[in-house]
């Protein structure tokens, strides 16, 4: 039964998602699929996966009773914190802040954590920015990033 309502619950967020990206435009078009493909095709993605779930679940479903709820409830709020600060602090310092509280909630000691967020957001940052031509936010490493 827990696998009906995770893919009921799948199927809620794919439409909230799809409603959301409907409205998302470029300002200027140079790019033939425009901005909202991506969350249209993940929430499509989702979709037919909760469906997946809420028409034939697993035989031997998953009871989540025994489910961490304080490291849940710690990443849950690490990725929305994530959203908040994405736009002013940049991809690359909200990246690797956000991976000390996930990463600990899977049991990583907080330098380990840190270092491994500053590896990842700088890393990916460059690659989306430098190979992928993806701009993202610099936000507060503006000067650091934009001289690298």
């Amino acid at each position: 039964m827990t696998d009906r309502i995770l893919g009921v619950a799948c199927v809620l967020a794919a439409a909230v998602m799809a409603l959301a990206a409907r409205h998302y435009v470029a300002d200027i078009s140079y790019e033939p699929v425009g901005p909202r493909a991506f969350p249209m095709l993940l929430a499509g993605l989702l979709a037919v996966a909760g469906l997946w779930l809420a028409v034939k679940p697993s035989p031997d479903a998953t009871d989540y009773r025994g489910l961490p709820l304080k490291q849940v409830a710690v990443v849950l709020g690490a990725v929305f914190g994530y959203a908040l600060c994405f736009e002013v602090m940049g991809f690359a310092l909200a990246t690797t802040l956000v991976a000390v509280p996930v990463g600990m909630a899977f049991g990583g000691k907080p330098l380990k954590c840190l270092a491994a967020g500053a590896v990842l957001g700088v890393g990916a940052f460059y690659m989306f920015d430098r190979l992928l031509d993806v701009v993202l936010p610099m936000g507060w490493l503006a000067p650091v990033l934009g001289a690298l």
